[in-house]
Formats: structure tokens, C-alpha cells, sequence
């Protein structure tokens, strides 16, 4: 293989050609154009030549002793890395068929022999200009994704930083606090890294989950936006309508992340979030709300927040003692929450915040 020894101002040109002749001759056309030739004498010597640094264009014969130019092109063009290089065939011989044949295993363009310098040199140049252009459009293609992808990001934060916002005002109308919040989020963090250490729960919480749930937590009661303040900060027990209109808050708060988030924004933090708002008050014996779910028809996140939500509102507002929230809890696993559950809470617990 033969390098040239101008300092070219284009790209790589591999000529392949097992005729010394002709590739000196084609090594001369090229290097007059400013492009620097790479010169193989059989398709194995290209193919090695083409692993250590892919050229812009191709040159190759058809008729080689080692393997075909036809067969050359069809490695080049089904290789992931490779397939964009243009290859233009040269043949002494111009059969419409042999033409046909080439350009369907993907090759570009077709040179028949004896060489013309001026028909070579517009054929190198245009197909050089194409696949400039390709590159070209690539890049733009790639900014232009950088750029979307960047903005939609910005979106989804927005979103988020709405959906808080919206939380911390509801958690402020029902009287809680943001530290409640953020204790709610922590601890569901703890109690779900505890259960992928379980052999019940391991191959289905992940990493990613554990992250989302910890996020997702301090929106399952955002819906008490919708809620009349008076009626959450109510001491008094509730009438049956008034309990109802309380109850109605993981509705209104499914409604409102439906509302700011279309379709092509569902995310699995978007998922999650709709499954513990909505959800967090389903009872594992089915006597929760909204519709009534029990059992593993509770969806997971939303098992793991109602766990949490119930501790650090027995810790918190209701001032147990760790050991006596459990005590209670202990009362009302497979009624309330998930047995298994709350048993990986209970190893767990000294962990909780």
C-alpha cells in the first residue's frame, strides 16, 4: 500500500486496483485535486486499510484475484461504520448489467477504462460534494437534536418545578409543612432501597425507581389544591360530603398532572407520580380510595408512599415514638399496607428520618 506524499488539502481517496498502472495512474488524478490517494492492490489490503482509517471515497476495481469489487462494496456498505463512504466502480468493460449489479450492492457511480482524467475528476468531485453535504447535514441534524432535546429538558423542569410549587401550596393549606415533605420523600427512598435488598421486591425496584419514588412522594397530596382550606385544617370529624370532598384530592391531583403533561411527555417519572397520587389511599384489603384496589393491584409506588405516609404521620404530626408507630402499623399491615412491606419497614426502621 502506497501513501502520497503531497501534504493534500481534501480527504483520504482509496483506489483499489490489483494493476499496478492503473492505480499509479489513478493515484496521480487524485493527488491532482488536492486529496490524498491510498493505494491497495486487492480488496483484502482495503478492507485492512479501511479498519485502520476509513477514507471519503472509494475507488475499486471489479475483476480482483482475491475478491471481487462487488464484494468489497457489500462489506463496506454493511458495516455500521463504513456504509456511508461512497464507492465508485472502475471496469474495463461498461455491461449495463455489470453496471446494475454494482450499483445494487450499494455502490455510487460506475468509470469504465481506459481512463479519462477530466471524467474521473467530476465523478471523485461530485460524489466528494455529496457525501460533504451528508456530513454537513448530519452535524445540523445533530445540533438541531442537542438543541430540542435541551429545550424539552428545560420544559420537564419547568413542569416539575410547577408540580412542587403546586404541592407546597397544598401541603401548606392541609397544614403540613415542607420539612414533612421532604421527610416523606427520604424515608420512601429508605424503605425502598431496603426492599431491593429483599428477595420479594429486589427485581422490581431499581435503582431508577428508588430515584422516582423519592421525587414522586411529596406530590401525593397535591390534589388538596382543589380542596376547600377549611375543610383540611378542619378538626372536627367530617360529614359524609365533606369527607367525600376531602377524599376527592388524589382525583383532582391525577387530573392536574394530565393536564400539564400531554402524551409525548409520559415519562416514568410522570408514570409514577400518577400511580401515587392517585392511589396512595387504596387499602390493601381493597377498602381504600379512590377505586377500590387491593392487594397487588395497588401499584408499588404508590404501597411504598401509603408505608412512609403513615409513619411519618404517626412520627410527626401524631408525636409516637418509632417503636410505637410500629406497634400501630404492626395492627394494620395486610389491612392497610402491604404485610411485606411493612416488614422490610420494621428491619428498616431505625434508618427512617
Amino acid at each position: 500500500m502506497i501513501y502520497g506524499n503531497r501534504d493534500p488539502k481534501g480527504g483520504a481517496v482509496l483506489i483499489v486496483d490489483d494493476v499496478e498502472s492503473n492505480r499509479l495512474i489513478l493515484g496521480e488524478i487524485i493527488g491532482s485535486m488536492g486529496h490524498c490517494p491510498v493505494l491497495a492492490e486487492g480488496a483484502k489490503e482495503a478492507l485492512s486499510a479501511i479498519r485502520q482509517s476509513p477514507p471519503q471515497l472509494i475507488l475499486t476495481d471489479i475483476s480482483m484475484p482475491d475478491m471481487d469489487g462487488y464484494e468489497l462494496c457489500r462489506i463496506v456498505k454493511g458495516n455500521e461504520t463504513t456504509k456511508h463512504i461512497p464507492v465508485i466502480f472502475i471496469s474495463a468493460f461498461d455491461n449495463p448489467r455489470a453496471i446494475v449489479e454494482g450499483l445494487s450492492y450499494g455502490g455510487e457511480d460506475y468509470i469504465t477504462k481506459p481512463f479519462v482524467p477530466e471524467v474521473i475528476k467530476a465523478r471523485v468531485d461530485v460524489h466528494l460534494r455529496l457525501d460533504e453535504a451528508r456530513q454537513e447535514l448530519l452535524e445540523m441534524n445533530r445540533r438541531l437534536k442537542a438543541s430540542v432535546d435541551e429545550q424539552l429538558r428545560q420544559m420537564e423542569l419547568e413542569k416539575k418545578n410547577i408540580l412542587f410549587a403546586l404541592a407546597n401550596i397544598a401541603a401548606q393549606d392541609s397544614g403540613s409543612k415542607e420539612e414533612d415533605a421532604e421527610r416523606l420523600g427520604k424515608n420512601c427512598r429508605i424503605l425502598a432501597q431496603g426492599m431491593q435488598l429483599s428477595p420479594v421486591f429486589g427485581d422490581k425496584v431499581s435503582d431508577d425507581f428508588i430515584e422516582t419514588v423519592e421525587l414522586a412522594a411529596p406530590l401525593c397530596d397535591i390534589g388538596n389544591i382543589g380542596v376547600p382550606k377549611e375543610l383540611l385544617q378542619k378538626k372536627e370529624p367530617l360529614a359524609r360530603e365533606e369527607q367525600a370532598a376531602v377524599q376527592a384530592h388524589t382525583t383532582i391531583g391525577a387530573k392536574l398532572l394530565s393536564d400539564l403533561y400531554v402524551n409525548h411527555d409520559y415519562n416514568e417519572f410522570i408514570g409514577i407520580s400518577a400511580d401515587v397520587i392517585r392511589h396512595h389511599h387504596e387499602n390493601w384489603d381493597g377498602s381504600g380510595y379512590p377505586d377500590g384496589m387491593k392487594g397487588n393491584e395497588i401499584p408499588l409506588a404508590a404501597q411504598i408512599v401509603a408505608t412512609m405516609a403513615r409513619y411519618t404521620g404517626l412520627t410527626g404530626k401524631g408525636g409516637l415514638r418509632r417503636e410505637d408507630a410500629l406497634a400501630v402499623m404492626e395492627q394494620e399491615a395486610g389491612i392497610k399496607t402491604n404485610p411485606e412491606i411493612f416488614g422490610v419497614c420494621s428491619k428498616i426502621s431505625r434508618q427512617l428520618c
